[in-house]
């Protein structure tokens, strides 16, 4: 096994991305697209030596349980909440059990739409082994968690695996950062921040890989690039990893560390 690893996860989701920006967007639009994406990265997914970790919403899954089902064979399925746009603390349980009866396997982890922050209490109480819906940086208007930890740390039992900063500058190697940076910038940070924590936690949402620039209610940086250009981007990138780290999912790596 390498001992560097890269966690390629997505977040599975209706793409309800417009409605923030206040554009009415349909459910079966949203559904429409969350699914296209999927299609979009299949060909990734289904390479052999790549496992990743999906954050799906059990909104999003109980529309295409043969899809999520098959996907879990390969890769692991986590909790992406009930839904995207709201929740309620018991969303935490039944997006689990509801997941859970889809793909007929534990749901250890969950990643919080947005990253929104929940009681840690509330997710052990749930039934999740951990969590990942931390960005250790500061995103002014979304989060300051510059205090917290870069790296996999425990939390009152429950494992917080918090998403990819550079090691001084806390530079997020988030989405928006992967579409925003020259490829050449991002590429030397990350394998600089692999060097130095032995590991990637990166993450992306399979809508980002359809067509969406004529959605002119989301900002540049939101939209563009997209389609096969990012997707062409995103290739490109995990074939440079794969000669410097292992994709495996978080799930997985925990187990292996014997953290969860």
């Amino acid at each position: 096994m390498n001992n560097r690893f890269v966690f390629l996860s997505f977040d599975v989701e209706e793409f309800d991305l417009p409605l923030e920006y206040g554009h009415s967007i349909s459910n079966d639009e949203q559904m429409q697209l969350g699914y296209a994406g999927l299609e979009s990265i299949s060909p990734l997914l289904n390479e052999s030596y790549i496992e990743t970790t999906l954050f799906t919403t059990a909104n999003f899954a109980q529309y295409y349980p043969e899809k999520i089902k098959l996907l879990s064979q390969k890769h692991e399925i986590a909790s992406h909440s009930f839904y995207h746009s709201c929740f309620e603390v018991n969303d935490l349980i039944t997006s689990k059990t509801t997941l859970e009866l889809i793909v007929e396997k534990p749901i250890l982890g969950l990643r919080m739409p947005r990253l929104r922050k929940v009681d840690v209490k509330d997710i052990i109480n749930a039934g999740y082994k951990y969590d990942s819906s931390i960005n250790p940086t500061l995103i002014p208007g979304r989060y300051n968690n510059l205090n917290v930890s870069k790296t996999i740390y425990t939390e009152n039992n429950l494992v917080r695996v918090p998403t990819t900063v550079s090691p001084t500058l806390r530079i997020p190697l988030f989405w928006l950062s992967f579409k925003n940076f020259s490829y050449k910038f991002y590429k030397n940070l990350a394998l600089a921040t692999l060097k130095k924590y032995g590991y990637l936690n990166l993450y992306f949402h399979p809508w980002e890989f359809t067509d969406i620039a004529h959605y002119n209610c989301l900002p540049n940086y939101v939209k563009k690039p997209c389609n096969t250009e990012l997707l062409d981007k995103l290739n490109k990138l995990v074939n440079d990893l794969k000669s410097e780290a292992e994709f495996v999912s978080i799930e997985n790596y925990l187990k292996n560390k014997s953290l969860i």
